[in-house]
C-alpha cells in the first residue's frame, strides 16, 4: 500500500497522457448529447470517486448527478428512463456482475454510457459507449489507494473537456506536481492521538465529504477503525451527542467555499473537549494537518485523500496490523 501511494503522482501524469483521445472521445460525446442529468453506477471506493465527481459536475455545470443502485437491474430487473441521460460507470476491474449489469441496463435504455476501469478488456467496458482507461497498474493491496485517485482524476479530466473550463484544464494537468507534494505530508501527529480510540468522526464538504467517506472506509478496511463520514452540516444533527471527552475526529476541510464550515466544526468540537485535527490554517483548537494545494477549489480535496493515505498506511501497522491484507477482504469484489 506504500509503494502504491507513492506511486500516485506517477499514475496520474501516466493517465493523463495515455488516455487523452479515450477522454476526448467522451466528451465529444457528452457535448453531442447535452444530457439533462448524469447517473453513477459503482460500489466501494469506487461509489466514492462516484460522490466526488457529482459535486464536480454539479458545482461545474449545474447539471444534477444520482447514484442508481446498481441493484435496480441485477436483482429487481428494471430499466430506468435513462434516454437523456450520460451513465457514468466505475469500477477497477470491471467484472462485478451488478455493476456491469446497471451498466448494460443504461446503454439499453439509451444513456450515453462511459466506462471508467484499470481493466479495459473488462465485461464493463464492452457494457459501455466508451471506456477510459486508468492505466494504473496492477495494484497489489486490497485497499485501493492509486486506482481511486486515477478514478477521480479519470472523471475530472473528462469533466474539464467536456465543460471548457480553462483553469480546471490547468488544474487537471498540474495534479501529478500537486499530488507529488501531497505524498510528502506528514500526519504522523495524529498517529499517537488514536491509540485506545476505536472510532473516529471524518468531516467534510461538498467534494471533501467524498474524500471524507473514503478516510472512513480505509480506517475500517486497514486498522479495523469503526470510521464515521459527515457533512460538517450534518454532524450537529444527533451525531454530535456522542463525542465524548478525546473523542477522535478529523476534518478534511479543502481551499473552497467550504473550508470555514469544515474547520469551524473541527474547531467547535475541540472546543467541547473531542480530540480533533483540521486540514485548514483557520485558527482554532483543533491540531492542524499539513496539506497540499491544487490551485483549483474542484480538485484541491483530491490532494487531502494522497496526504491520508499514508498516513492511514502507517497507522495500520503502528496498530500491529497488515494494511495490504485486510481480514475477510480481498481485491476483487463481485456482487450481484
Amino acid at each position: 500500500m506504500r509503494q502504491e501511494v507513492d506511486q500516485i503522482p506517477q499514475v496520474v501524469a501516466g493517465f493523463l497522457d495515455a488516455s487523452a483521445a479515450s477522454l476526448d472521445d467522451a466528451a465529444a460525446r457528452l457535448r453531442a448529447t447535452d444530457p439533462a442529468v448524469v447517473v453513477t453506477v459503482a460500489r466501494g471506493s469506487s461509489d466514492h470517486a462516484s460522490s466526488y465527481l457529482k459535486y464536480a459536475i454539479e458545482l461545474t455545470l449545474g447539471l444534477p448527478v444520482a447514484s442508481v443502485g446498481p441493484s435496480i437491474a441485477s436483482i429487481y430487473g428494471r430499466d430506468l428512463k435513462l434516454g437523456k441521460a450520460a451513465a457514468i460507470a466505475i469500477s477497477q476491474s470491471g467484472k462485478s456482475p451488478d455493476i456491469v449489469g446497471m451498466a448494460q441496463s443504461a446503454r439499453r435504455s439509451g444513456a450515453t454510457t462511459i466506462a471508467i476501469t484499470n481493466t479495459p478488456d473488462s465485461p464493463l467496458a464492452g457494457a459501455s459507449d466508451v471506456t477510459i482507461d486508468l492505466h494504473a497498474g496492477l495494484e497489489k493491496s486490497v485497499a485501493a489507494t492509486k486506482t481511486f485517485v486515477a478514478s477521480v482524476v479519470a472523471g475530472l479530466a473528462l469533466l474539464a473537456r467536456w465543460s471548457g473550463e480553462s483553469e480546471l484544464q490547468r488544474a487537471v494537468a498540474a495534479l501529478p506536481e500537486s499530488l507529488a507534494e501531497a505524498v510528502k505530508c506528514d500526519w504522523s501527529e495524529m498517529i499517537g492521538a488514536l491509540d485506545g480510540h476505536s472510532a473516529l468522526y471524518v468531516l467534510g464538504r461538498g467534494p471533501g465529504f467524498a474524500i471524507a467517506n473514503e478516510a472512513a472506509l480505509k480506517f475500517k478496511e486497514t486498522c479495523g477503525i469503526q470510521g464515521e463520514s459527515y457533512s460538517a452540516a450534518e454532524v450537529m444533527h444527533g451525531p454530535v451527542s456522542i463525542v465524548t471527552p478525546g473523542y477522535p475526529v478529523l476534518g478534511l476541510a479543502a481551499r473552497d467555499a467550504a473550508e470555514a464550515s469544515v474547520a469551524d466544526m473541527a474547531h467547535k468540537l475541540a472546543g467541547q473537549g473531542a480530540r480533533a485535527f483540521v486540514t485548514s490554517d483557520r485558527p482554532g483548537a483543533a491540531a492542524r494537518l499539513p496539506f497540499a494545494t491544487t490551485g483549483h477549489p474542484i480538485t484541491d480535496p483530491l490532494a487531502l485523500i494522497v496526504s491520508f493515505y499514508g498516513f492511514v498506511e502507517a497507522l495500520a501497522r503502528h496498530r500491529g496490523l497488515n494494511p495490504d491484507e485486510p481480514p475477510m477482504l480481498r481485491k476483487v469484489t463481485e456482487t450481484i
